[in-house]
């Protein structure tokens, strides 16, 4: 039997960042609601920058790694590939697939708070 495949729907980086910052998100009830009957977490605000970076909880992103969040293709593209759904500018859900994707850059991303 093979391993799975690493990054199975070819996300790109952009994409995977992306799905990221939204995977830490949807893991704080302050911010998000988890539908059970379908596994769909429905995200209830994006944080906004201050200066360089923004905060999700106890982690620190850098601005430069949230980009995505207001691209409508990077949105799109997500959404195509069954991971989230919701219309731009608002505020998107994770699939039951999209919350379990290991996207394999959430180390490279979401950053331990100094402050």
């Amino acid at each position: 039997m093979m391993p799975p495949k690493h990054n199975p729907l070819k996300l790109n980086s952009l994409q995977l960042r992306t799905l990221v910052l939204l995977q830490e998100l949807a893991r704080h009830p302050e911010l998000s609601s988890l539908n059970r009957a379908t596994g769909e977490v429905v995200l209830s605000q994006i944080p906004k920058p201050h200066g360089d970076h923004f905060h999700v909880g106890a982690k620190v992103v850098n601005t430069r790694d949230a980009t995505g969040l207001t691209n409508q293709a990077v949105w799109l593209a997500l959404e195509r590939k069954g991971l989230t759904r919701g219309a731009y500018p608002g505020v998107p859900a994770l699939t039951k697939a999209g919350v379990a994707y290991d996207t394999g850059v959430a180390a490279q991303i979401l950053q331990g708070a100094d402050h």
